[in-house]
């Protein structure tokens, strides 16, 4: 089992908030900028 903090983390340019990989974004990990849809649209 992996730990949650051996996995990757990114800043999310709109709530500044960090978040982790998630395995729905396996395939597109380097695309993935925010980390919710709300913070998307919201665009900073």
């Amino acid at each position: 089992m992996i730990k949650k903090s051996d996995l990757p983390s990114k800043v999310c340019p709109v709530c500044l908030r960090p978040f982790s990989w998630r395995k729905k974004w396996q395939r597109n990990w380097d695309e993935v900028k925010y980390c919710s849809k709300r913070c998307a649209g919201k665009k900073a």
